[in-house]
């Protein structure tokens, strides 16, 4: 009972046989409580650091224990006191990391332009941006389906974010509508505020952060590989405008398939067309549209077929003359 308020089981059983038997010198603690003389002497010294036995004033060299009425009130003022100098010490700690936080932050944000280089240092990076984030956070995010890794490293952060206000506006792609995982992430991100649609393909990936900080990936083929943070306002407000330009064009997740075009082709096909024209490969087609190149291959195969074309390349411009598109 007593080691709520800090004292051990055997100081204890020590305590409550002194206060039954006064007397008790250490040989009869010992006995009487089959105790070592070494446990019996180093709980009476844990009594003795919390001031509940004390030198008789009759005899030195006898012990006895405070009364248990005192002895609680003792044992709870020390836990006071060892609560207020923790949260002291917390305080102090929190001073410090403000002015660390304060420190680092000046250092890294000091240049309009930053480059970080690997996926760790992105991630430490954003983390620090998204700590400081007030109104609005937008997202382009290529790839396709989303690892359930990336999922879970950055779910805490997003429901932080929304769960304090921000409102948070993300594209996928349109194949990320086929997987699980991606559409239960969107799903409850959409439950806490958040609003996604999807595009056939996007140009990098992209976060911008209250309008006034950008991030993007240095390589939109590798976009694991670094990432630059731009803070000219010029730049982040065209980056800004790209942004508003593609959500226009995109559909909410939560809506059915992108519906078909005039000539029976959905935006995904349209966009492969687009890129076949340009004279991209199938793995290229597979990484802009977020598929596997198997799937790029049977796409291209079945527009080829669709247009009467004999290669990608003849599809793409077979589109063209059609006014599919512009090339």
């Amino acid at each position: 009972m007593f080691d709520v308020l800090g004292m051990d089981a055997t100081a204890e059983v020590v305590y409550r046989e002194m206060l039954a038997h006064p007397q008790d010198g250490v040989a009869d603690l010992r006995c009487r409580l089959r105790l070592t003389e070494q446990a019996v002497l180093k709980a009476l010294d844990t009594l003795s650091e919390l001031a509940l036995v004390q030198h008789s004033s009759e005899d030195p060299r006898n012990l006895h224990a405070v009364d248990p009425h005192l002895a609680v009130d003792i044992l709870l003022a020390r836990q006071r006191a060892e609560l207020a100098a923790q949260q002291q010490r917390v305080q102090e700690a929190q001073a410090a990391v403000v002015q660390i936080k304060s420190e680092f932050t000046q250092e890294a944000f000091r240049d309009e332009l930053l480059f970080l280089k690997g996926v760790d240092s992105v991630r430490d990076h954003l983390a620090t941006l998204y700590d400081g984030v007030e109104n609005e956070l937008l997202t382009f995010a290529p790839g396709g389906a989303q690892t359930a890794a990336n999922v879970r490293s950055s779910r805490p952060l997003a429901e932080d974010l929304l769960e304090h206000g921000v409102q948070m506006r993300t594209v996928y792609l349109d194949s990320a509508r086929n997987d699980p995982v991606t559409v239960a992430h969107a799903d409850r991100l959409a439950a806490l505020g958040g609003r996604i649609r999807t595009v056939p393909s996007l140009p990098n990936r992209l976060i911008i952060c209250d309008r006034r900080i950008a991030v993007v990936a240095t390589d939109p083929d590798d976009t694991a590989s670094g990432a630059v943070v731009l803070r000219t306002a010029g730049v982040v407000s065209s980056l800004y405008a790209l942004f508003e330009s593609v959500w226009q064009s995109a559909q909410p997740m939560s809506a059915t398939a992108p519906p078909a075009g005039e000539q029976g082709l959905s935006p995904q096909q349209m966009e492969a067309l687009r890129l076949l024209s340009l004279g991209h490969t199938d793995e290229s087609v597979a990484a802009r549209l977020g598929v596997s190149a198997r799937t790029a291959r049977r796409l291209a195969t079945k527009l080829m077929g669709h247009l009467g074309a004999r290669s990608r390349f003849q599809a793409g411009v077979h589109a063209a003359a059609r006014g599919l598109f512009r090339p």
